[in-house]
């Protein structure tokens, strides 16, 4: 079974309200290896009335978003295409991520290529009702607009 090395910035994070779905293990594995920021400046909002996170595919725009890096064996990346319903909605892009840090917490540098979801397109509605582009996402953050499951 191959790994697929997979960037997660949003409610699938540990601590977050969707974490569940990578640390079930019923449609295979995903195993934290650290964290990582995007090397290039995308725009990372939370919007809806759901107070969803959207990464936009905008690259150079936005903020170095943070987020977590985990391996991942096939039948997982294809739960996770549906979940964020690749190719339909989200797309799976690989992009470069610059390491933070391992899985142990300890300081680690370097570069790995990995897929991160991103919204190829969106509405002017999604912009005016989102926050301004973020940098790191969490559920009970600062924003004061915590998740709302569905």
């Amino acid at each position: 079974m191959s790994k697929h090395l997979v960037f997660v910035y949003g409610t699938l994070k540990r601590n977050e309200p969707n974490h569940q779905v990578m640390s079930n293990t019923l449609r295979g594995v995903a195993s934290f290896a650290g964290t990582a920021r995007m090397t290039q400046k995308y725009p990372l909002i939370i919007s809806t009335q759901y107070n969803i996170p959207f990464l936009l595919k905008d690259a150079g725009n936005g903020e170095y978003v943070q987020g977590e890096l985990y391996n991942v064996e096939d039948e997982k990346l294809v739960e996770l295409d549906e979940l964020e319903n690749h190719p339909h909605f989200y797309v799976r892009h690989e992009e470069k991520f610059e390491l933070i840090s391992d899985k142990n917490g300890e300081k680690i540098k370097g570069n790995v290529i990995a897929w991160v979801y991103l919204l190829p397109t969106w509405t002017a509605s999604l912009l005016e009702q989102g926050t301004t582009p973020l940098n790191w996402y969490s559920s009970l953050g600062e924003h004061g607009r915590a998740y709302v499951e569905k």
